[in-house]
């Protein structure tokens, strides 16, 4: 069975949906806690699936684990091999391909429209059109040399990025689930409450916009898995 490595930072950031999709693909699934153990000493992974997580690409001295990721990440990047990123996953592949991943001018929490390029609506990146799809960051990087940006929102120029066929990186959460979203919301009250966001209000955007960003995100890693 092919190998699906899967880069973790939060206990509470895990693979969600796309875990059915990998298996469903016969991949193997190995969880990696990288505050804790390093990706090096594990198996060359057929695929790297890097989560999200708290912290900024550039708390390196807060967390020093983030130095030895971003090493592993660049040379799995210059070779060329299958690598998927989310959120904090993204703005570490951003950062190994040479970008500085910085604050944004605004945090994004709640479901939000991306829109795809034309070049993401000739890519798995089509099935987000017009699906508001759940976001929780307030960080930023510039396009890494050779990547094509796929999505972009209102906020965020760079909300989708691909290198070739082997790399796709996502700001948005296409993965969260409705018990996932739950969670990150009780986790989470702290937060909302300095950004005055009401927690009700998010669960009732869920309802309302989770069926639809289930369905999506199912399509858009189905179609990028199968073209690996």
């Amino acid at each position: 069975m092919p190998l699906a490595l899967v880069l973790r930072h939060l206990d509470i950031a895990h693979l969600g949906n796309l875990e059915a999709v990998l298996r469903d693909h016969g991949y193997d699934i190995r969880y990696v806690d990288v505050t804790s153990e390093s990706p090096r000493d594990h198996p060359e992974a057929d695929l790297v699936v890097v989560l999200g997580g708290d912290m900024g690409a550039y708390e390196k001295d807060a967390h020093p684990f983030l130095v030895g990721e971003l090493a592993y990440l660049r040379d799995r990047l210059a070779a060329e091999r299958p690598t998927l990123g989310i959120c904090l996953g993204a703005q570490l592949i951003a950062e190994a391909l040479g970008e500085t991943v910085r604050k944004g001018k605004t945090v994004e929490i709640g479901f939000r429209e991306v829109t795809p390029t034309e070049a993401g609506f000739d890519s798995p990146l089509r099935h987000v059109a017009g699906v508001p799809m759940m976001q929780w960051h307030g960080d930023t990087f510039g396009l890494p040399s050779g990547a094509i940006r796929l999505a972009s929102s209102g906020a965020y120029s760079n909300e989708a990025f691909a290198l070739g066929d082997y790399a796709l990186a996502v700001q948005f959460h296409p993965e969260l689930t409705a018990e996932m979203y739950e969670t990150w919301i009780v986790g989470g009250l702290d937060e909302l409450a300095a950004l005055e966001i009401e927690p009700d209000d998010l669960r009732r955007d869920a309802l309302a916009n989770g069926p639809a960003m289930q369905a999506a995100s199912v399509a858009m890693f189905t179609e990028w898995l199968g073209a690996l």
